[in-house]
Protein backbone atom coordinates (compact mmCIF):
# COMPACT_ATOMS: atom_id res chain seq x y z
CA UNK A 1 0.00 0.00 0.00
CA UNK A 2 1.16 3.58 -0.79
CA UNK A 3 1.04 6.56 0.70
CA UNK A 4 -2.35 7.88 -1.70
CA UNK A 5 -3.62 4.70 -0.73
CA UNK A 6 -2.93 4.93 3.62
CA UNK A 7 -4.33 8.61 3.47
CA UNK A 8 -7.46 7.68 0.91
CA UNK A 9 -8.49 4.90 3.32
CA UNK A 10 -7.49 6.79 6.39
CA UNK A 11 -9.90 9.89 4.83
CA UNK A 12 -12.59 7.05 3.56
CA UNK A 13 -12.63 5.75 7.50
CA UNK A 14 -12.83 8.83 9.19
CA UNK A 15 -15.97 10.43 6.33
CA UNK A 16 -17.67 7.44 7.53
CA UNK A 17 -16.92 7.60 11.70
CA UNK A 18 -18.12 11.24 11.50
CA UNK A 19 -21.12 9.80 9.29
CA UNK A 20 -21.95 7.72 11.84
CA UNK A 21 -21.07 9.70 14.63
CA UNK A 22 -23.98 12.14 13.34
CA UNK A 23 -26.50 9.52 12.29
CA UNK A 24 -26.65 8.52 16.06
CA UNK A 25 -26.87 11.70 17.42
CA UNK A 26 -29.95 12.81 15.14
CA UNK A 27 -31.59 8.83 16.21
CA UNK A 28 -30.95 9.72 19.51
CA UNK A 29 -33.27 13.13 19.31
CA UNK A 30 -35.75 11.14 17.42
CA UNK A 31 -36.19 8.92 20.33
CA UNK A 32 -35.85 11.64 22.69
CA UNK A 33 -37.74 14.24 21.04
CA UNK A 34 -40.35 12.20 18.50
CA UNK A 35 -40.58 8.82 19.79
CA UNK A 36 -42.91 10.01 22.93
CA UNK A 37 -45.38 11.09 20.53
CA UNK A 38 -46.44 7.79 19.35
CA UNK A 39 -45.86 5.73 22.81
CA UNK A 40 -42.18 4.94 22.94
CA UNK A 41 -41.45 6.38 26.09
CA UNK A 42 -37.96 6.65 27.61
CA UNK A 43 -38.16 5.03 31.22
CA UNK A 44 -37.65 7.37 33.83
CA UNK A 45 -35.84 4.66 36.68
CA UNK A 46 -32.81 4.55 33.22
CA UNK A 47 -33.00 8.64 33.57
CA UNK A 48 -32.61 8.95 37.26
CA UNK A 49 -30.05 6.14 37.54
CA UNK A 50 -27.71 8.04 34.85
CA UNK A 51 -28.44 11.11 35.81
CA UNK A 52 -27.01 9.98 40.04
CA UNK A 53 -23.90 8.49 38.58
CA UNK A 54 -23.46 11.48 36.00
CA UNK A 55 -23.94 14.24 38.23
CA UNK A 56 -24.45 12.90 42.09
CA UNK A 57 -21.30 10.85 41.68
CA UNK A 58 -19.33 13.49 40.37
CA UNK A 59 -19.74 16.38 42.62
CA UNK A 60 -16.93 15.47 44.81
CA UNK A 61 -14.35 15.33 42.13
CA UNK A 62 -15.75 18.63 40.59
CA UNK A 63 -16.26 20.38 43.95
CA UNK A 64 -12.60 19.54 44.76
CA UNK A 65 -11.19 20.27 41.02
CA UNK A 66 -12.98 23.87 40.94
CA UNK A 67 -12.27 24.98 44.90
CA UNK A 68 -8.22 24.25 43.05
CA UNK A 69 -8.51 26.19 40.27
CA UNK A 70 -10.29 29.52 42.05
CA UNK A 71 -7.79 29.18 44.93
CA UNK A 72 -5.10 29.11 41.88
CA UNK A 73 -6.82 31.58 39.56
CA UNK A 74 -6.95 34.22 42.84
CA UNK A 75 -3.23 33.68 43.50
CA UNK A 76 -2.30 34.17 39.53
CA UNK A 77 -4.39 36.97 39.21
CA UNK A 78 -3.73 38.43 42.27
CA UNK A 79 0.24 38.56 41.33
CA UNK A 80 -0.50 40.36 37.77
CA UNK A 81 -3.26 42.51 39.32
CA UNK A 82 -1.16 44.05 42.19
CA UNK A 83 1.34 45.60 39.71
CA UNK A 84 -1.51 47.94 38.71
CA UNK A 85 -2.91 48.05 42.03
CA UNK A 86 -5.76 46.88 41.34
CA UNK A 87 -5.57 43.50 43.32
CA UNK A 88 -8.93 43.95 44.60
CA UNK A 89 -10.77 43.69 41.32
CA UNK A 90 -9.12 39.94 41.71
CA UNK A 91 -12.57 38.87 42.71
CA UNK A 92 -13.95 39.95 39.46
CA UNK A 93 -11.42 38.29 37.50
CA UNK A 94 -12.11 35.00 38.83
CA UNK A 95 -15.89 35.41 38.81
CA UNK A 96 -16.24 36.27 35.28
CA UNK A 97 -13.57 33.65 33.95
CA UNK A 98 -14.98 30.78 35.72
CA UNK A 99 -18.45 31.32 34.20
CA UNK A 100 -17.35 32.22 30.75
CA UNK A 101 -14.32 29.71 30.08
CA UNK A 102 -12.71 27.86 33.27
CA UNK A 103 -15.55 26.52 34.69
CA UNK A 104 -17.78 24.88 31.91
CA UNK A 105 -14.24 23.44 30.19
CA UNK A 106 -12.49 21.89 33.46
CA UNK A 107 -15.59 20.30 34.56
CA UNK A 108 -16.44 18.70 30.67
CA UNK A 109 -13.00 17.69 31.07
CA UNK A 110 -13.32 15.95 34.37
CA UNK A 111 -16.67 14.30 33.43
CA UNK A 112 -15.66 13.42 29.73
CA UNK A 113 -12.49 11.69 31.71
CA UNK A 114 -14.99 10.03 34.64
CA UNK A 115 -18.29 9.56 32.86
CA UNK A 116 -17.34 9.39 29.33
CA UNK A 117 -14.69 6.59 29.70
CA UNK A 118 -17.09 4.87 31.83
CA UNK A 119 -20.20 4.92 29.03
CA UNK A 120 -17.56 3.60 26.33
CA UNK A 121 -16.25 0.81 28.85
CA UNK A 122 -19.85 -0.26 30.01
CA UNK A 123 -21.15 -0.13 26.27
CA UNK A 124 -18.44 -2.35 25.04
CA UNK A 125 -18.64 -4.83 27.17
CA UNK A 126 -21.91 -5.13 26.14
CA UNK A 127 -21.32 -4.90 22.67
CA UNK A 128 -18.58 -7.61 23.25
CA UNK A 129 -20.35 -10.11 25.30
CA UNK A 130 -23.18 -10.03 22.79
CA UNK A 131 -25.93 -8.20 24.86
CA UNK A 132 -26.66 -5.62 22.61
CA UNK A 133 -27.35 -8.05 19.79
CA UNK A 134 -29.46 -9.62 22.15
CA UNK A 135 -31.37 -6.66 22.70
CA UNK A 136 -31.62 -6.07 19.26
CA UNK A 137 -33.00 -9.58 18.99
CA UNK A 138 -35.70 -8.65 21.31
CA UNK A 139 -36.83 -6.30 19.04
CA UNK A 140 -35.37 -3.51 21.08
CA UNK A 141 -33.46 -0.62 19.92
CA UNK A 142 -30.01 -0.15 21.90
CA UNK A 143 -30.36 3.82 21.33
CA UNK A 144 -33.47 3.64 22.89
CA UNK A 145 -33.12 1.72 25.97
CA UNK A 146 -28.99 2.73 26.29
CA UNK A 147 -28.18 5.58 24.40
CA UNK A 148 -31.16 7.93 25.46
CA UNK A 149 -31.12 8.03 28.79
CA UNK A 150 -27.34 8.53 29.38
CA UNK A 151 -27.65 11.57 26.57
CA UNK A 152 -30.47 13.19 28.70
CA UNK A 153 -28.40 12.70 31.96
CA UNK A 154 -25.57 14.14 30.93
CA UNK A 155 -27.82 17.38 29.43
CA UNK A 156 -29.21 17.86 32.32
CA UNK A 157 -26.50 17.05 35.43
CA UNK A 158 -23.14 18.67 33.19
CA UNK A 159 -24.56 22.73 33.42
CA UNK A 160 -25.77 21.71 37.16
CA UNK A 161 -22.55 20.62 37.46
CA UNK A 162 -21.13 23.92 36.13
CA UNK A 163 -23.42 26.27 38.03
CA UNK A 164 -22.26 24.12 41.22
CA UNK A 165 -18.32 24.24 39.79
CA UNK A 166 -18.99 27.82 38.77
CA UNK A 167 -19.62 28.81 42.81
CA UNK A 168 -17.22 26.69 44.51
CA UNK A 169 -14.41 28.33 41.78
CA UNK A 170 -15.68 31.68 43.36
CA UNK A 171 -15.28 30.30 46.98
CA UNK A 172 -11.78 29.09 46.65
CA UNK A 173 -10.94 32.67 45.06
CA UNK A 174 -12.78 34.33 48.18
CA UNK A 175 -10.67 32.47 50.49
CA UNK A 176 -7.56 33.93 48.93
CA UNK A 177 -9.06 37.22 48.74
CA UNK A 178 -10.22 37.43 52.03
CA UNK A 179 -7.83 35.88 54.38
CA UNK A 180 -4.57 35.88 51.91
CA UNK A 181 -5.23 39.24 50.25
CA UNK A 182 -6.70 40.69 53.34
CA UNK A 183 -9.54 42.05 51.15
CA UNK A 184 -12.76 42.83 53.40
CA UNK A 185 -15.92 39.87 52.93
CA UNK A 186 -18.05 42.72 52.22
CA UNK A 187 -15.67 44.36 49.39
CA UNK A 188 -14.74 41.54 48.11
CA UNK A 189 -18.34 39.71 47.36
CA UNK A 190 -19.57 43.36 45.78
CA UNK A 191 -16.60 43.40 43.27
CA UNK A 192 -17.31 39.47 42.82
CA UNK A 193 -20.54 40.61 41.38
CA UNK A 194 -20.40 43.86 40.06
CA UNK A 195 -19.07 42.94 36.59
CA UNK A 196 -20.54 39.21 36.32
CA UNK A 197 -23.45 39.53 34.35
CA UNK A 198 -26.55 37.58 33.05
CA UNK A 199 -25.08 36.51 29.78
CA UNK A 200 -21.25 35.63 31.22
CA UNK A 201 -23.49 32.70 32.91
CA UNK A 202 -25.84 31.76 30.14
CA UNK A 203 -22.56 31.38 27.95
CA UNK A 204 -20.98 29.19 30.45
CA UNK A 205 -24.03 27.28 30.73
CA UNK A 206 -24.35 26.89 26.41
CA UNK A 207 -20.83 25.68 26.36
CA UNK A 208 -21.46 22.80 28.97
CA UNK A 209 -24.46 21.62 26.94
CA UNK A 210 -22.38 21.21 24.04
CA UNK A 211 -19.93 19.87 25.48
CA UNK A 212 -22.61 17.65 27.05
CA UNK A 213 -23.86 16.54 23.89
CA UNK A 214 -20.25 15.41 22.75
CA UNK A 215 -19.57 13.32 25.93
CA UNK A 216 -22.48 11.20 25.77
CA UNK A 217 -22.55 10.51 21.90
CA UNK A 218 -18.72 10.15 21.71
CA UNK A 219 -18.77 7.80 25.05
CA UNK A 220 -21.80 5.88 23.25
CA UNK A 221 -20.48 5.76 19.63
CA UNK A 222 -17.36 4.51 20.88
CA UNK A 223 -18.56 1.67 23.50
CA UNK A 224 -21.63 0.69 20.66
CA UNK A 225 -18.46 0.44 17.79
CA UNK A 226 -16.51 -1.78 20.07
CA UNK A 227 -14.74 -4.86 18.39
CA UNK A 228 -12.14 -7.16 19.80
CA UNK A 229 -12.83 -8.66 22.94
CA UNK A 230 -11.19 -6.95 26.61
CA UNK A 231 -8.61 -5.46 24.29
CA UNK A 232 -10.75 -3.42 21.98
CA UNK A 233 -12.77 -2.44 25.28
CA UNK A 234 -9.65 -0.67 26.34
CA UNK A 235 -9.37 0.80 23.06
CA UNK A 236 -12.73 2.46 22.48
CA UNK A 237 -12.48 3.90 26.61
CA UNK A 238 -9.43 5.46 25.67
CA UNK A 239 -10.30 6.62 22.45
CA UNK A 240 -13.71 8.28 24.00
CA UNK A 241 -11.38 10.18 26.62
CA UNK A 242 -8.85 11.55 24.05
CA UNK A 243 -11.42 12.55 21.02
CA UNK A 244 -14.02 14.16 23.71
CA UNK A 245 -10.97 15.88 24.98
CA UNK A 246 -10.17 17.31 21.67
CA UNK A 247 -13.64 18.41 20.41
CA UNK A 248 -14.48 20.26 23.83
CA UNK A 249 -11.44 22.14 23.56
CA UNK A 250 -12.06 22.28 19.65
CA UNK A 251 -15.90 23.57 20.12
CA UNK A 252 -14.99 26.38 23.07
CA UNK A 253 -12.64 27.78 20.53
CA UNK A 254 -15.53 27.82 17.74
CA UNK A 255 -18.14 29.14 20.37
CA UNK A 256 -15.66 31.82 22.27
CA UNK A 257 -15.00 33.00 18.57
CA UNK A 258 -18.70 33.17 17.85
CA UNK A 259 -19.53 35.03 21.30
CA UNK A 260 -16.59 37.47 20.83
CA UNK A 261 -17.34 38.15 17.26
CA UNK A 262 -20.78 38.60 18.06
CA UNK A 263 -20.11 40.69 21.41
CA UNK A 264 -21.98 38.45 23.59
Amino acid sequence: MNILQAIGRATLSAGTAIWDVFALFFNTLYWLLFAPFIGKFIGRRYIFQQMVFVGVQSILIVFFVTLFIGIVLAMQGAYQLDKLGAVRFVAALISVSMCREMGPVLIALVVAGRVGSAIAAELGTMKVTEQIEALETMALNPVRFLVVPRFLALLVMLPALTIMGDLVGMFGGYLVGVYNLKISPGLYIKTNFEFLVAKDVMTGLLKSVVFAIIISIIGCYQGLNTKGGAEGVGRSTTLSVVISFILIILADAILTGIFYFANV
